[in-house]
């Protein structure tokens, strides 16, 4: 018997306060679109899944007002992000360099600029950086290193 039933992670979702800004925000980034749709009885007037591509993961992205489940409480118009449990979106890349500075000219604001990590005992290697997206999602550029 096998000990999950886990196969992999479908989607990380975003609630993005200009949807179309946010989808070609994605999209710029390699994303590709997958399916969209509204759901009038939970408030969603624009929904959108993007691919990963080569993968079955995607970035689910809902209009400002959807009325959908999150973690903690949602932050309030005018505040600055309200912090949860969910700390980041990691990013699997080709060069960390490229991506990081691909996102910020899309207008992401940089959160922590490329480096190196030394990870526990033995060591893992990775390069890595982060921006914050524009709806203050914290996505991670990350890639090993050999």
């Amino acid at each position: 018997m096998k000990k999950t039933n886990i196969t992999g992670i479908h989607h990380l979702a975003i609630q993005a306060n200009d949807f179309a800004a946010t989808c070609r925000f994605y999209e710029a980034l390699g994303l590709t679109p997958f399916h969209s749709w509204t759901l009038p009885e939970f408030n969603i007037t624009h929904a959108a899944l993007l691919q990963i591509p080569g993968s079955g993961s995607f970035i689910e992205i809902f209009d400002k007002d959807a009325n959908i489940a999150t973690q903690g409480r949602r932050k309030a118009p005018g505040e600055s992000v309200v912090a949860g449990a969910l700390l980041h979106l990691a990013l699997t890349v080709d060069d960390v360099e490229v991506a990081y500075a691909h996102a910020l000219s899309l207008g992401a604001a940089s959160c922590v600029e490329p480096g190196e990590l030394s990870l526990g005992q033995p060591p893992l290697k990775v390069r890595n950086a982060l921006v914050y997206g524009l709806d203050g999602e914290v996505i991670e550029f990350i890639a090993f290193v050999a």
